[in-house]
């Protein structure tokens, strides 16, 4: 079963978001309500997935974000967000966030997008993709992706990374294009060295700002 914590300063939304997942079999090992808590929380718990509201009082999601990296935390982050800011949204993804998702979603798309973190994948969809390029294009873009170094990719690299952007795990990939899961893995560890890209997330990130994906 895939074990979530959830961080929101809302208890109303906490519990909702609880209420949820349980009866969708996800179990919810966790609840913060600010980020310090949080921090203490996925380090008690372990959990497959994180669900981060970034608007918090005291410290906020990005800061819990770049806690986690420096304390070398390997967990998934699902941004949950009003998406009222393009800039902060893309500051997450930049500080490491896998995805993100509106609070209005429905049920299936909250637990949809739990399960594809928790295989591995990312939620960047092509609604993300376009709000991303916006903001790129608008400013100000964070440093780690406006300053990559970017070596040119294959075709077959670009058709993974371009698959990888829509927010497939590497088992889904493999399916799509008719190999082995172990290539597509070799194929994503090449995309993010050529990108200078940490994670898929930054990766897709730092192709947009460099005009890879369009």
């Amino acid at each position: 079963m895939t074990r979530v914590v959830v961080v929101d300063d809302q208890a109303l939304v906490r519990q909702g978001i609880r209420t949820l997942l349980t009866i969708a079999e996800v179990d919810v090992v966790g609840e913060a309500d600010d980020g310090a808590r949080a921090v203490e929380v996925v380090a008690a718990t372990g959990p497959d997935v994180v669900l981060l509201d970034l608007r918090m009082p005291g410290r906020d999601g990005i800061w819990v974000l770049e806690e986690l990296r420096a304390r070398g935390v390997d967990v998934a982050v699902l941004v949950l967000t009003t998406f009222d800011d393009d800039t902060l949204v893309l500051q997450a993804l930049a500080a490491g966030a896998r995805g993100y998702l509106l609070k209005d979603v429905t049920v299936e798309q909250l637990t949809d997008a739990v399960r594809t973190l928790a295989d591995g994948g990312t939620l960047v969809s092509p609604s993300l993709t376009d709000r991303m390029l916006r903001a790129i294009r608008s400013g100000p873009v964070p440093q780690s992706v406006q300053n990559a170094v970017v070596e040119d990719l294959t075709a077959r690299e670009l058709e993974v990374l371009r698959l990888v952007a829509e927010g497939h795990s590497n088992r889904q990939i493999a399916g799509t294009l008719h190999l082995a899961e172990g290539t597509v893995k070799n194929h994503v560890s090449t995309v993010l060295v050529k990108l200078g890209a940490r994670d898929r997330t930054n990766a897709v990130l730092r192709a947009l700002h460099h005009g890879i994906l369009r």
